[in-house]
């Protein structure tokens, strides 16, 4: 056991959040009530853990949101807050987006999980490289037939 999913409970219950069985022996808890994380529904080890009842979240959102529950498992548990947040620090550098280049969010189905599909931006923003802008090597012109 890797003590994720008691600290889901523990979570959900810090939350206010209501507690019962859902399919595939996951915990579904509804009504969390803290402002963090910033998200409708969220997952800790086996524990899907929503805002609002999850009679009324879509289909696809549970789905998401149980993929998480199998990346905790595959991360052995409570390893995955380390790798899940430098995975959110790599996404908010390469897209200013916390889920867009996440690969477990991409891999849990971004946009079913809420997340938006921003392009990747410049590692080093395209500007300066020691002190001057590096540009596509130039052809010489031809000459015209003037000479000029």
């Amino acid at each position: 056991m890797n003590l994720s999913t008691p600290l889901g409970l523990l979570i959900s219950r810090v939350g206010g959040c209501r507690v019962r069985r859902g399919p595939r022996r996951l915990w579904l808890a509804e009504g969390y009530r803290p402002p963090f994380p910033v998200a409708p529904a969220f997952t800790v080890g086996d524990v899907l853990i929503s805002r609002g009842p999850w009679d009324r979240v879509p289909a696809s959102l549970l789905g998401h949101e149980e993929r998480h529950s199998w990346q905790w498992f595959v991360c052995l548990g409570l390893p995955f807050l380390a790798v899940y947040g430098a995975a959110m620090a790599w996404s908010w550098l390469r897209t200013g987006d916390r889920g867009s280049a996440n690969v477990f969010e991409r891999d849990a189905g971004l946009v079913t999980g809420g997340y938006p599909e921003r392009p990747l931006r410049p590692l080093f923003g395209g500007g300066p490289v020691g002190g001057r802008r590096l540009s596509a090597p130039t052809r010489p012109r031809a000459r015209s037939r003037s000479g000029r």
